[in-house]
């Protein structure tokens, strides 16, 4: 092969890697709904959230694109899944250590967070015979809008544990845990 050639055809393949490497957040800059991720350490156990943060944009939320009795994926895209290094104790639900994905179940009254043991589950493929179990969410209303849907892993204020809290629109949505 020519000397030239052989430039040329390493010259592609450092560039095909390149953009191989690049390409995600190029994949990310071009979602509607941007995926993000939020972790802690509580008790010892390295937890996190990965799920993706569909904006309100002007739409009635909750009861419309969200429908009340009807299982929902909170996020967009992939499921949102939960990762923990030791086994939790959500209310009285058992976690061992590992990954999950969340659902949750919402009505206009009582909102109820679905474990699932499905960690790769598409968004729209919920599969009752796969959940772990299901509890109960705390829900209160917002006074300001929560633009994009967001997940964040609380220490509690006091003593030991936490809570995983969803916010969204108006509406804020939390369960209580302790590591085990």
């Amino acid at each position: 092969m020519p000397i030239q050639r052989r430039r040329l055809v390493g010259l592609l393949g450092a560039t095909a890697i390149v953009l191989a490497c690049t390409g995600a957040p190029r994949a990310q800059a071009g979602r509607r709904s941007p995926h993000e991720s939020t972790s802690a350490t509580i008790d010892g156990s390295e937890m996190s959230i990965l799920y993706g943060r569909p904006s309100v944009r002007g739409r009635e939320i909750f009861g419309r694109l969200v429908s009340w009795n009807d299982v929902w994926c909170p996020g967009a895209d992939e499921c949102t899944r939960l990762t923990t290094s030791k086994p939790l104790k959500i209310r009285d639900l058992a976690v061992p250590a590992g990954e999950y994905t969340l659902w949750m179940l919402p009505t206009e009254d009582v909102w109820t967070l679905i474990v699932n043991r499905n960690a790769y589950a598409f968004h729209t493929n919920y599969r009752s015979r796969d959940d772990l179990g299901r509890v109960r969410l705390d829900k209160r209303a917002l006074d300001d809008l929560v633009e994009q849907l967001t997940f964040s892993i609380d220490k509690a204020r006091s003593g030991p544990g936490g809570r995983i809290v969803m916010a969204w629109a108006k509406t804020e949505v939390s369960a209580p845990f302790t590591v085990e």
